[in-house]
């Protein structure tokens, strides 16, 4: 289990990176690509990344992990001083157990999935 005791973490990507993901396998955004980890989200943290970093974007997709499959993360304080889950490691698309594309509602917000 994670240092929150969440059992699962999240990876919102554009339909670009969507579709860069579905040709490599794995995940490579130019934001992980230069920070040198993958930004991972925890279900308290994913509306927020969303509303702050994905809105307006087109054919988002939001992929979700077991925190099982993906150890070790490594929590590190991040917005606010949250503790956010990072991945030092390629992200395979294929470890996903559910992936979501999402739509925004009339104000341009994303809006989540009620399973997520």
């Amino acid at each position: 289990m994670s240092e929150n005791n969440d059992l699962y973490v999240y990876k919102l990507l554009t339909g670009a990176d969507w579709e860069a993901a579905s040709a490599l396998g794995v995940t490579c955004t130019a934001l992980d690509e230069r920070d040198g980890y993958v930004h991972l989200s925890t279900r308290a943290q994913v509306a927020e990344t969303a509303r702050l970093h994905f809105a307006g974007a087109e054919g988002v997709r939001l992929l979700r992990y077991a925190v099982a499959d993906l150890l070790p993360l490594k929590w590190e304080p991040s917005r606010g001083g949250q503790m956010f889950p990072h991945l030092y490691a390629r992200l395979e698309i294929s470890l996903a157990d559910a992936v979501w594309r999402l739509l925004p509602d009339e104000t341009g917000a994303l809006v989540l999935p009620e399973d997520y």
